[in-house]
């Protein structure tokens, strides 16, 4: 796992997505910043959490779109499958270094709370909630966006799919509001990762929103053993 991982991490740096990913994150973290924080002298930091949400949905498909799909491209997915590794040591790799990309774009979060320290205080209890909140959140996304890339190998295609699948798990309860069943609506907005990173921006830390988003990176890395699985043995 040790060999993906550092193997994963270098291919972020030696190809444009890393940089490109990092880029995109700090601007638009720089711009809501600017636009909450600076501009109005609002020391809370919630907004800026709150709108953050929307562009993870938009990169984090740029980000995963690659990390199997590419090997099906390059036909390097069958030293892979074949080497004596197991398929989860594969998976969890490419998860952890995926992973570590994505906290080195949300520590920039940390930097502004710093700043807005200097002008005010702000709550930390709220703001390192927050921050684990986005880890929790992009850990998921990103297990879902590996899942998509391991359906196929155009990375395009990975990308689309990852965004069309992260846009529903993100705004499924506003989704659900147009369903006629009230009990659909509540078990959609029970399962809606908005709702529950949203609650987090709330200054609501929930243990249950720390399991719930565990699992899904379980469940979902797991599915994508399980699809690395049958192409092996296909």
């Amino acid at each position: 796992m040790g060999a993906i991982f550092r193997r994963e991490v270098r291919s972020y740096f030696t190809s444009p997505i890393g940089y490109i990913f990092l880029a995109a994150f700090y601007a638009y973290t720089g711009i809501m910043f600017s636009s909450y924080s600076l501009e109005s002298g609002y020391t809370k930091l919630d907004s800026l959490f709150g709108s953050l949400l929307i562009i993870i949905v938009v990169l984090v498909p740029i980000l995963t779109m690659r990390t199997i799909s590419e090997e099906k491209r390059s036909k390097t997915d069958q030293c892979l499958l074949t080497a004596p590794v197991g398929l989860g040591s594969i998976v969890v790799g490419k998860f952890l270094a995926a992973f570590l990309i994505y906290l080195l774009a949300v520590s920039i979060t940390v930097v502004l709370a710093v700043v807005v320290s200097v002008y005010g205080s702000p709550d930390w209890n709220v703001v390192v909630g927050n921050i684990v909140a986005l880890a929790l959140v992009g850990g998921a996304y990103i297990s879902i966006g590996i899942l998509c890339s391991s359906f196929t190998e155009n990375q395009v295609v990975a990308a689309v799919a990852s965004f069309i699948a992260l846009l529903l798990c993100s705004f499924l309860s506003t989704i659900a509001n147009i369903l006629p069943f009230e009990w659909l609506q509540a078990a959609c907005g029970k399962i809606s990762f908005g709702e529950r990173y949203y609650s987090f921006t709330y200054g609501v830390f929930d243990f249950s929103n720390v399991v719930f988003f565990i699992s899904a990176v379980a469940v979902f890395l797991f599915l994508t053993v399980r699809v690395l699985e049958r192409r092996r043995w296909s």
